[in-house]
């Protein structure tokens, strides 16, 4: 490897890892915060949430590694030319495409890793991702009495305590509305103090109460009778109440194993062949029986056939003669035949709704798999691109360092996102093929890369500011020298 390789090389990987990290970092932060109210107040374990966290960085690669390429691109060129380094190169005789030729082998070869992350990787880590997830939120949240505050986490019960003293865990002034009765009953139970807490396996409320009284209103299942209220006065109560929801347990993971997200590029594929075939059948199943036996429906005892129909004459020729013949019936024939109609056209209003939501979810499972068949292709095209962008754009800046070039970057990911979302949301309506929605993105930014390729290999001053005031002073002199010589400026004294 030449020394120049090694010099560009060890200028880019540093950025790149550096960068990748952040990027990761802060995307991984917005999950977080996107579902902490399902992570916290629920007692779970520190390591069931590492665990989540580890499936969904996996996740977030698709979106962070083209930012990261972008921006170490432009701060490993922005650096090189602060430098003049870049400059010396260029004066030696060096092209940008050889300068920047070791890393479009390494781009290339994070490209080719990114498609084998998103197709192999990802599926497996979303499929465990979902499962945990579901866990969590159908998990109850944790026993955690607030004072002065009902706490409401259990099923049909109210809890309400006055204080709870944060080293004995001694309860005082406990009020519990029980519900649970399928009868319809309610126990209303006070307390002066007590202790209320799960079993150690999270299967059992535990309550020992002190100094209290019960009151259970029963219901008379006769309306008729009227209803009684018991009252219970006890110096110490005991329960054990079954509960269910409070301990963590794990689900089957193939519960999400038909998702979009949950696979690679060859189950896609075989989805999507099955997904065509059952949109078609209940396309079919869903119009055929509409027209045949109930728009194109008639009466034989009403109406006969006439003599003139042929067998092959079409459906709609055979209806217009149908409707010449209705007003040669008698007034309750006639009445018959509309009622008929009527209920014939509510039914298949029923039977097509049913029909036509059916044959549109097997439409929207097809356009999701469609476009994470072409999102898996996609991401490396779209990992270049980035490249292609980065590249000329710190060599036009000459900027390093994280100002200039996390402002530049941050710019083109915003119109690449905004972009992208606009085309995956078009194309999942059906609204466009998803091959033109998961790829418009890099149809726009395409161009973009080869035109500042061309004004990074002929020198150009793009984005130089320098530059834009020299020719504007220019112009503007030249403009000047135009006008007459009353409405010049005149020289300043001294």
């Amino acid at each position: 490897m030449k020394t120049l390789d090694k010099l560009v090389l060890k200028s880019y990987l540093g950025p790149m890892f550096m960068t990748f990290f952040i990027v990761i970092f802060i995307l991984m932060m917005n999950f977080v915060w996107r579902y902490i109210d399902d992570l916290v107040g629920k007692g779970l374990d520190a390591l069931v949430i590492i665990e989540l966290i580890m499936y969904a960085t996996v996740n977030m690669i698709q979106m962070g590694l083209p930012l990261a390429v972008l921006l170490a691109t432009i701060m490993t060129m922005g650096n090189l030319g602060e430098n003049y380094e870049l400059l010396a190169m260029k004066s030696a005789g060096i092209s940008l495409m050889r300068i920047v030729r070791p890393l479009i082998i390494v781009v290339i070869l994070i490209s080719i890793g990114s498609f084998f992350i998103i197709n192999n990787l990802a599926p497996y880590c979303n499929q465990k991702m979902f499962s945990i997830m579901h866990d969590i939120q159908r998990q109850n949240q944790a026993l955690e009495f607030q004072d002065g505050l009902f706490f409401n986490g259990i099923d049909n019960m109210s809890i309400r305590v006055e204080h709870q003293d944060p080293k004995t865990k001694l309860l005082t002034d406990v009020l519990i509305y029980d519900n649970r009765s399928t009868n319809g009953n309610m126990t209303t139970t006070i307390a002066d103090s007590g202790y209320i807490r799960l079993s150690d396996d999270k299967r059992y409320l535990l309550v020992t109460l002190f100094q209290g009284e019960t009151y259970e209103h029963t219901r008379s299942s006769q309306w008729y009778t009227k209803s009684s209220l018991r009252r219970h006065s006890f110096e110490r109560q005991d329960g054990k109440i079954p509960m269910t929801g409070f301990s963590f347990e794990r689900s089957d993971d193939n519960l999400y194993s038909g998702n979009s997200q949950t696979l690679n590029i060859n189950e896609l594929q075989s989805n999507i062949d099955s997904l065509e075939m059952e949109v078609n059948r209940t396309t079919t199943e869903a119009y055929n029986p509409l027209l045949r036996d109930k728009i194109f429906t008639r009466d034989p005892d009403a109406i006969a056939p006439p003599d003139t129909v042929d067998v092959d004459r079409s459906k709609k020729q055979y209806a217009a003669i149908l409707c010449d013949s209705i007003p040669t019936l008698d007034t309750r024939t006639k009445q018959r035949v509309y009622s008929n109609a009527r209920q014939n056209a509510s039914s298949a209003r029923s039977g097509f709704s049913f029909d036509e939501s059916s044959s549109k979810e097997a439409l929207n499972q097809l356009y999701r798999n469609k476009n994470e068949w072409h999102r898996k292709l996609a991401l490396p095209v779209s990992i270049l691109i980035f490249f292609l962008v980065g590249a000329p754009l710190g060599a036009i800046i000459r900027k390093g360092g994280l100002g200039m070039p996390i402002v530049i970057s941050v710019i083109f990911f915003v119109i690449y996102y905004i972009i992208s979302i606009s085309g995956e949301k078009l194309a999942k309506e059906g609204t466009w093929d998803s091959l033109l929605g998961m790829w418009i993105s890099s149809i726009v930014l395409a161009p973009v890369a080869a035109y500042l390729t061309h004004k990074a290999t002929n020198d150009s001053a793009l984005l130089d500011i320098d530059w834009y005031i020299g020719r504007y002073k220019r112009y503007k002199e030249l403009f000047i020298s135009k006008l007459p010589a009353k409405w010049q400026p005149k020289p300043k004294k001294g």
